[in-house]
């Protein structure tokens, strides 16, 4: 009997020892496996707990224009904001938000603001910000700022805190270029490895958001200690930002403020470029917009009216981004053609009785009395419709083609902006697929008067312009001169990007721009109200009808380049339902350039 039971307790004991060594094993592997074989999983989790790292955008690099003037800047934003750590109550939260509340309520009544953090926003700041400043009041000024620190004795855990924000110091004077910026929606990236992301701003549109990489440096980092509770206990360790670089423009801010003026009050576009290089010294859009309101951003209303399709559309850069008919501005791109290709004598005589006859079909000359007989030259100082129409029609639609697309016309320009278009320069086989019909001698007239399916920006007729000027060397159009460092010296002469050679004769250069000298200069000319006493300008008028025919809506022109005898300025500018190329826009044109050439001799 005692044999059986010393038996059983043998059994026990045995078994008792293998669930002990079984036991033991667990915990010895369970413990390699914490320690050992995922020790730095853990080790980075736990270090997860205790620190926070919080994304510090650098500030934003400056936009200046050739001469140094800023034209985007940076301004500190203040805001006020409390350390909730510092008001701590043991318990429940709602005792330590009662706390901050009580808090903010006095300080609203010294600063003379009411208070702005709502309870759900201090809830949303406990679950997903508790290390960082509570924000309780942004955009604070001087006066907000002086009567908080006159008693900022009596408020324990707030201080006023800087952040970098965007500014544009001249409003709106080239804005369409500039661009605006709004606040940034940082990638998956970045918010997988930041635990907190500040306030940050990214360029919208224009060269903002163009050269967006190098404007915006390159963010910092600072790793905060955290308590069991959540609350910041310090700082572990900072890294700088390193602040974005400086653009710099072809614009001068002087001329560009000129070329603004001249449009004031109009819904048009203006666009001046340096014929030598390609550089673009102004590019105006009216109406304008401020891009300081973009900033903070802006509310769904504002932006339903600025985008509103019945109203004048500021936000639109009418400089590249709207198409119109070029009226007479086409008629040089025809003569080169003409005369280029050996078909036309420019001393031929054409009688203009005030229409053109093409069938049953007539095309009225603006004249309705008639230019009589009168040559090439003559033609394009008056602006003759028949003339061109006679030249169309000899010389064939072809040339006419192959010369405007010499000239860049249907094709973007490639300048540093979105959004630009390329117009339109339409073909037989284009008309074909569109319209289903055949190239017409109707639509060859058309075209030789600038009329038709033929659309252009402003910034193609200023490029057109200022190829004629410096005898046929077409240019890429430039905004930007480089970027550089803060405060880094000056950039040198930027290199004119040269796309083609035109090569025209001398012949050819000397009716045509002889013509456009006319249009200023002679006594009739449709271009005289931009003449100047102290500078020989040439120019071309236009005027384009649009819409029904016969409802007067129309859209007129001026492009022009002075001095005569050595180009330095080239301009086009368009005005939408003017009354003529010569009445409308020649005075603003001859305006600007006035400006601009009194401008350079007073800086010598």
């Amino acid at each position: 009997m005692n044999t059986r039971n010393d038996h059983r307790d043998s059994v026990r004991i045995s078994v008792l020892t293998l669930l002990m060594m079984a036991g033991l094993l667990f915990l010895a592997g369970a413990l390699w496996i914490t320690q050992i074989s995922r020790g730095d999983h853990y080790a980075h989790n736990a270090r997860r707990q205790s620190l926070r790292v919080v994304r510090v955008p650098a500030d934003r690099g400056r936009i200046v224009d050739r001469n140094g003037i800023r034209l985007a800047d940076n301004t500190p934003s203040f805001s006020l904001c409390v350390f909730v750590e510092e008001f701590r109550k043991p318990g429940r939260w709602s005792f330590t938000a009662e706390a901050v509340a009580r808090q903010l309520r006095d300080v609203g009544a010294v600063i003379g603001r009411p208070v702005e953090v709502s309870a759900v926003d201090f809830t949303n700041h406990i679950r997903s910000r508790l290390p960082l400043p509570l924000v309780a009041w942004t955009n604070l000024d001087a006066r907000v700022m002086a009567r908080f620190a006159e008693n900022q004795w009596r408020f324990r855990g707030m201080d006023i805190v800087a952040t970098p924000s965007r500014t544009y110091p001249l409003l709106t004077r080239a804005s369409h270029v500039l661009g605006y910026v709004g606040k940034s929606d940082l990638t998956a990236v970045a918010k997988k490895e930041f635990d907190y992301l500040l306030p940050d701003l990214e360029g919208r549109s224009g060269l903002e958001h163009r050269y967006d990489a190098e404007l915006a440096g390159v963010a910092g980092r600072r790793i905060l200690k955290v308590d069991a509770s959540g609350f910041m206990s310090g700082v572990s360790q900072e890294m700088d930002p390193v602040p974005g670089r400086d653009l710099v423009l072809t614009l001068d801010a002087r001329i560009q403020k000129m070329a603004e003026a001249a449009l004031e009050g109009e819904r048009g576009a203006a666009v001046v470029i340096d014929p030598r290089s390609g550089e673009v010294l102004a590019m105006a859009s009216s109406p304008s917009f401020d891009p300081n309101v973009f900033v903070m951003g802006v509310s769904r209303e504002l932006w339903k009216t600025l985008n509103a399709d019945d109203g004048d559309l500021p936000l639109l850069n009418r400089s590249i981004s709207a198409v119109y008919p070029p009226g007479s501005l086409f008629k040089p791109v025809v003569a080169i053609a003409g005369l280029e290709n050996n078909v036309w004598d420019p001393d031929a005589l054409v009688a203009c009785p005030g229409y053109y006859e093409l069938g049953s079909f007539r095309i009225r000359c603006w004249n309705a009395s008639g230019h009589g007989t009168i040559s090439l030259r003559k033609a394009i100082e008056q602006s003759c419709n028949c003339y061109f129409c006679t030249l169309g029609q000899k010389i064939g639609y072809e040339p006419i083609f192959h010369m405007a697309e010499a000239f860049g016309l249907g094709r973007r320009t490639g300048i540093e902006l979105d959004g630009e278009l390329g117009g339109l320069l339409p073909s037989a086989a284009w008309k074909k697929a569109q319209v289903s019909e055949a190239w017409r001698d109707g639509d060859t007239c058309n075209a030789s008067i600038g009329q038709g399916f033929l659309g252009v920006t402003p910034l193609q007729m200023a490029v057109l312009c200022a190829t004629i000027a410096n005898g046929g060397h077409l240019y890429r159009p430039r905004l930007v001169r480089g970027v550089r460092a803060p405060e880094a010296p000056a950039l040198g002469a930027l290199l004119p990007e040269l796309v083609r050679e035109l090569n025209w004769s001398a012949r050819t250069l000397a009716v045509v721009r002889g013509g456009m000298h006319d249009v200023v200069n002679a006594p009739g000319g449709t271009g005289k109200n931009a003449r100047l006493e102290h500078v020989v300008v040439a120019a071309k008028t236009g005027t384009a009808e649009v819409g029904r025919k016969g409802e007067g809506h129309k859209h007129v022109w001026m492009m022009a380049f002075a001095p005569f005898d050595a180009p330095r300025i080239a301009v086009a500018m368009v005005v939408e339902e003017g009354v003529s190329g010569g009445s409308t826009v020649g005075p603003k044109v001859g305006r600007l350039l006035d400006g601009i050439f009194s401008e350079a001799e007073a800086h010598g």
